[in-house]
């Protein structure tokens, strides 16, 4: 099943457009079929979790941290995550440039916009991350690489809603892009659509979805 439902995505998908199978709280082995079926990136978002699989799945895995992450665990993934796309605030990016310093690592980040409606999730309004780019402050950071942004649109059947939240990130992303960034070709990602949402996602203009269920199946949430 899994590596049916992989095949199916993968065949669908833009050539611009990167899929993070997203496998938490899935077992190693389901990793490993999708794994065989040609997947490279996968997506966590609990520390103790995806250190655990790192140590045990193949090293060419690229591991994504989608979650919320919080500054006392960033130490135990920087020396192999590939990309972070929950960077929420300057506080944690500096704790990240901190951390990679001490093992002479860059660590590739998304700045996690709050584009929903609601309050439970987190990520910079546009006019915080404005306020925090021009200080300038992430320009003094020597391990830590800006990307580019992730958000998550309003978990709702308003097809028309989820279509003006994306296209609301792509433009500011644009924005973003052109005034502080336009001569980085680093800062090109936008980490946009999940499972139910993705289409919508691509459209709007994303560069990496994040599909979980829609691979995996249903997650048993009760066992964590």
């Amino acid at each position: 099943m899994i590596t049916g439902n992989l095949q199916q995505i993968l065949s669908e998908l833009p050539e611009h457009v990167r899929l993070v199978a997203v496998s938490k709280f899935h077992p190693e082995e389901a990793i490993e079929e999708a794994y065989r079926a040609g997947q490279r990136i996968f997506g966590e978002s609990k520390v103790q979790e995806m250190t655990a699989k790192h140590e045990h799945l193949p090293k060419d895995i690229q591991w994504h941290f989608i979650g919320h992450l919080q500054t006392n665990k960033v130490k135990y993934i920087v020396p192999y995550v590939a990309l972070i796309h929950s960077i929420d605030s300057r506080r944690l990016l500096e704790e990240v440039d901190k951390q990679a310093a001490k093992i002479n690592r860059t660590v590739d980040c998304l700045l996690q916009m709050h584009i929903a409606t609601e309050e439970t999730k987190f990520g910079f309004s546009f006019d915080e991350c404005r306020e925090m780019l021009a200080t300038g402050v992430w320009q003094q950071l020597t391990h830590t690489r800006l990307c580019g942004m992730m958000g998550m649109a309003s978990l709702t059947d308003n097809a028309e809603q989820i279509e003006r939240e994306f296209c609301s990130l792509h433009n500011f992303f644009t924005e973003v892009k052109q005034q502080w960034f336009a001569a980085s070709n680093a800062f090109c990602e936008l980490s946009m659509g999940m499972s139910h949402d993705y289409y919508q996602a691509i459209q709007a203009g994303s560069t990496l979805i994040r599909v979980g269920s829609n691979i995996f199946g249903e997650r048993d949430y009760a066992a964590h």
